[in-house]
């Protein structure tokens, strides 16, 4: 991680102070502040502290193979008040052919000059980078967590996505951020009406998907590595012309894959393949591990931590469509559909009460669509700001 000089940040307030994160030390105090930032906030999720570190760090998240990160905190008093991260991805900018940083980690008590002290940080080491634009919260990149929580704050959010308090959004505008992209949530209740789904809907996809010879099936756990490579080959070709979408490497996938294998119920990963096997469609739904942090409390995972976690995950009764899609020939025939009436199936019959579809561009007018036609009703908005690095 690099510095940037204190006399090349702007707005940093008489009594408030920047300070670029060097050590372990820093890290440690940027994951931590967040718990007495949201103390006595019902709707925020606490994260496991050894997680957090460890995805921040440039020797164990292959992230960092392709971007320059730098972390800052505000203090004032020789307190924490804020904290922010900057970010620089190589395979971003050489893949959308743009100058852009993006800013993330974004958390700061309800003050302007503080956060503008912060967002100023990001936006002067950004600026010395050589970039053009800033855009965010990203954290770090559209492959992870991002996206600041604009609308639906009255219920915790579920795994793998992101929570703040309301008044960012006006800090944000207050220094110049527009909107660049909005993302929606939608929430379905899972009940008896999915083991008899809309008959038209599932009639016309069946038919579809059989008449283009394709075949919908579960995940195989004991061929994991070749299962993770079929998935990052969808990913690759169905995500391409999605906005800020940026292929991940053969280690950021593994990386991924091996984080999530602990979690993933195989139940809940279909994989649409034509009749030689070749793979193109997939949807991957999460258990919400969420709510087995909110109930555990999260914090270190030693020692009791981790066994809390483990504990509640068993009481887990919701789950998020984090990631579905078709390569581009294959769209049309029915394989979405199946994919959001068998996922329903199956998560209603290990149990889970509730499944969310998340995140949707509001340009994809099709997805939004369907989801809309199959009882999801939007119930969050999430948002990615922008702004010029002029001088």
């Amino acid at each position: 991680m690099s510095s940037v000089p204190l006399n090349k940040i702007a707005g940093v307030g008489s009594d408030i102070q920047i300070e670029p994160v060097h050590d372990t030390k820093g890290v440690l105090e940027l994951v931590e502040f967040p718990f007495r930032l949201y103390r006595g906030d019902p709707n925020w999720v606490p994260p496991l502290i050894e997680e957090r570190r460890d995805f921040l760090d440039p020797r164990k998240n292959p992230f960092f193979d392709h971007a320059r990160v730098q972390l800052f905190l505000a203090r004032r008093g020789g307190e924490v008040v804020g904290t922010i991260g900057a970010v620089v991805d190589d395979n971003h900018n050489k893949y959308h052919d743009e100058r852009m940083a993006a800013f993330g980690f974004f958390e700061t008590i309800d003050n302007q000059e503080i956060a503008d002290t912060l967002l100023g940080a990001a936006e002067g080491w950004g600026r010395e980078q050589g970039m053009a634009i800033i855009r965010g919260p990203l954290n770090f990149s559209t492959n992870h967590e991002l996206g600041l929580l604009i609308d639906g704050f009255d219920e915790p959010p579920m795994v793998m996505t992101t929570y703040n308090p309301r008044y960012y959004a006006r800090l944000l505008g207050a220094r110049g951020y527009a909107k660049a992209m909005d993302l929606f949530a939608y929430i379905g209740d899972l009940n008896e009406r999915w083991n008899n789904p809309p008959p038209k809907v599932l009639r016309v996809a069946d038919l579809a998907a059989k008449k283009a010879g394709i075949r919908v099936r579960k995940a195989n756990m004991r061929h994991f590595d070749a299962e993770v490579r079929r998935a990052k080959q969808i990913y690759d070709q169905a995500w391409t012309r999605n906005w800020g979408f940026v292929p991940l490497t053969d280690r950021e996938a593994d990386y991924l894959a091996a984080s999530l294998k602990p979690v993933i119920d195989p139940d809940l990963v279909l994989i649409a393949e034509t009749s030689d096997g070749t793979p193109v469609g997939i949807s991957i739904s999460l258990p919400d591990l969420h709510q087995a942090l909110k109930w555990s409390g999260g914090g270190h995972m030693f020692p009791l931590g981790l066994a809390k976690f483990l504990w509640y995950k068993r009481k887990v009764d919701q789950v998020r469509l984090w990631g579905m899609g078709v390569i581009e020939e294959y769209r049309g025939r029915g394989i979405d559909a199946v994919f959001y009436v068998e996922t329903c199936r199956a998560a209603l019959a290990k149990g889970y009460k509730r499944i969310e579809g998340s995140w949707i561009l509001e340009t994809n007018t099709m997805m939004n669509r369907i989801i809309e036609r199959l009882g999801g009703q939007r119930y969050k908005t999430y948002r990615i700001y922008e702004k010029a690095l002029t001088e």
